[in-house]
């Protein structure tokens, strides 16, 4: 239900296959068939899997089930209102024709083969996903559980832990480190919350950001483009500021979304797809805002930082538009620590940039770098210690003022991708470590640009080989 290709692949044709000639269109069909030829793949994979005994908890195939028959859901599959899919289709049409790319006639023979595409190839792909999950459903554990219940699942979870974080750290290491971590933020975290004044203990805090109604816009689609406003004005500011800060700066633009409503979830995670290495198409900070409670104002701002700049989109950017590295370290996301560490990074990064002027937004940062720091304990208590979903949801709340809704949805993300979780606060540390290293050595000579770029100038790489290159940047400043 998280990630899942299902739902990727609609994503990707609605949002990131460009159709600019007749060709692309005729490309852009081919991709629909295409697409369900691969689903019929994984499908296979699944029902492999299951014979294995290694089936995701319950609500995982329901998470399945319900994307699919979204994504099928309306015209051409029904008698409904256009479904997203054939949305995207007419809009591509339409543009080609308003650029006189091709015929209004022309226009009508594709739009005909992309409904018959749709209707024959894509429908039935997705009608024996459902069939098939529906009908192994009952095979399935309706409590959710970490992966050491699985044959194998303490192997494979060390195998995971080492994989996302590219280190050697065990899973008591980093559930130990996650502990120390949540105790620090806390009381950064107290510091806050007396200085707005407030009467109360910490977690009496939590439940008055959870529950005031200051701290939220209106559960509408006008609170939703209210939300995406202010995102892109923060972002705005922002931009503003990185030459100050980075030498290396994007060429590709950066835009604010709302999820397509066939993968909205409540409470679900924001997250980021990248632009076109030419720039022609901009990188997209994407935001789930079919539950506004579970959207809060005050860690508005420190999410845009990190989905957006100078997080995943500088990163991201970056990377794509690099020469002379091999393809693989500047297309992909190998190594999830540097990633999401860089990202985790430059949250802390704005407010020495000049962000969080308001303090509720400041505790807002607090929040996101303890719900990372939570994750260190959450994931490998459900993953090493035999944690069950409730005792993560109460661990939680208990240490953040982050909603149920989206706290629940956090739990079942981790449930599902074992390890991943661990990396943001892993990849953060490891680059702070790097950066007072760098700064140590130099002195005077230390340039903060300097140090970004050597960290992004290189694409995605594990922790130790970044290790490496700022090693050899700071050998190389010394040398000069």
């Amino acid at each position: 239900q998280f990630n899942g290709q299902q739902s990727f692949f609609p994503t990707f044709l609605i949002n990131q296959h460009r159709v600019a000639s007749e060709a692309d269109m005729v490309a852009y069909i081919e991709r629909l068939k295409g697409s369900a030829r691969a689903l019929d793949q994984l499908l296979v994979r699944a029902h492999a899997n299951a014979v294995a005994g290694t089936r995701p908890p319950r609500f995982s195939y329901e998470g399945v089930i319900e994307q699919s028959k979204k994504i099928t859901t309306g015209t051409p599959f029904d008698d409904g209102d256009a479904s997203a899919l054939w949305e995207a289709t007419e809009a591509k049409l339409g543009g080609l024709v308003r650029d006189g790319k091709i015929t209004d006639a022309r226009a009508n023979v594709l739009r005909e083969e992309a409904r018959v595409a749709l209707t024959t190839v894509v429908q039935p792909a997705y009608d024996r996903i459902i069939t098939w999950f529906q009908q192994d459903l009952p095979n399935t554990k309706a409590e959710p559980f970490g992966v050491s219940a699985l044959p194998n699942g303490e192997a494979f979870y060390n195998y995971r832990l080492a994989d996302q974080t590219t280190t050697d750290l065990s899973a008591d290491q980093i559930h130990n480190l996650g502990l120390s971590e949540v105790a620090r933020i806390r009381t950064e975290m107290e510091a806050i919350k007396d200085a707005v004044s407030f009467d109360g203990d910490l977690q009496a805090f939590f439940t008055f950001l959870r529950e005031d109604d200051q701290f939220y816009y209106s559960s509408d689609d006008q609170g939703a483009q209210d939300y995406i406003d202010a995102a892109e004005a923060h972002l705005a500011t922002i931009k503003k500021r990185l030459p100050e800060f980075f030498g290396l700066l994007p060429k590709a633009d950066l835009v604010v979304k709302r999820v397509e409503p066939f993968r909205e979830q409540d409470g679900a995670a924001q997250h980021y797809r990248p632009g076109t290495v030419d720039g022609s198409r901009p990188g997209t900070y994407y935001a789930h805002l079919s539950d506004m409670r579970a959207m809060p104002i005050h860690s508005l701002e420190v999410i845009a930082y990190h989905e957006g700049n100078p997080g995943h989109h500088m990163q991201n950017s970056i990377a794509r538009e690099l020469t002379g590295i091999p393809k693989f370290r500047t297309q992909g996301s190998r190594s999830v620590a540097y990633g999401e560490g860089w990202a985790l990074y430059s949250e802390l990064l704005a407010k020495e940039m000049g962000a969080y002027a308001d303090p509720y937004s400041d505790f807002g940062r607090l929040t996101t770098e303890m719900w990372r720091a939570i994750r260190l304990v959450v994931d490998t208590g459900l993953h090493a210690k035999g944690w069950s979903e409730e005792q993560a949801v109460a661990y939680f709340l208990a240490n953040s003022p982050i909603p149920e809704t989206a706290v629940r949805s956090e739990v079942r993300r981790y449930l599902v991708m074992p390890g991943q979780a661990t990396t943001y606060k892993i990849g953060m540390i490891k680059i702070q470590q790097l950066r007072a290293k760098a700064e140590q050595a130099l002195g005077d000579d230390f340039d903060i640009r300097g140090f970004h770029d050597t960290v992004l100038g290189g694409g995605s790489v594990p922790l130790n080989i970044l290790e490496i290159q700022v090693d050899q940047w700071i050998a190389s400043v010394q040398a000069s």
